[in-house]
C-alpha cells in the first residue's frame, strides 16, 4: 500500500508539469483566434468564481444567509461597484438573517 502513494504523487507532478509546460513549448505564435482568446481571457474569473461560490454559501451557520448575503452582494456590486460597501451589506444580511434565525420574527 505505501508504494502506492509514491506513483499518485508522480502521476500528479507529472500531469501538473506537462498542463503548465505544454502550452509554452506548443503555442509559439500568438493566438488569433476570437473564441480562444475570449475563453482564456475568462479563465481566471470563472475559477475565481467556482472556488468562491461554495465558500460564501457555506461559511455561515445556515445555507439561507449565505444565499441571502451573495444576492445582495451581487446587487449592491451592480449598483455602485464599491468593493467595502458590497462586503459591509453582505456581512449585515448574514447578521440580519442569522439573528432573526436565532431569534424567530419579534412579531
Amino acid at each position: 500500500m505505501e508504494h502506492n502513494v509514491y506513483i499518485y504523487i508522480a502521476i500528479v507532478a507529472l500531469t501538473t508539469y506537462l498542463v503548465r509546460v505544454l502550452p509554452l513549448t506548443l503555442i509559439r505564435k500568438e493566438i488569433r483566434n476570437r473564441f480562444i482568446r475570449s475563453f482564456l481571457f475568462y479563465v481566471p474569473y470563472v475559477t475565481l468564481a467556482a472556488m468562491t461560490f461554495p465558500a460564501i454559501v457555506n461559511a455561515t451557520h445556515s445555507v439561507w444567509s449565505g444565499v441571502a448575503a451573495l444576492a445582495v452582494g451581487v446587487l449592491v456590486a451592480w449598483i455602485s461597484g464599491n468593493l467595502f460597501l458590497v462586503a459591509s451589506s453582505a456581512c449585515a444580511v448574514v447578521f440580519l438573517v442569522e439573528l432573526l434565525a436565532v431569534r424567530g420574527p419579534m412579531l
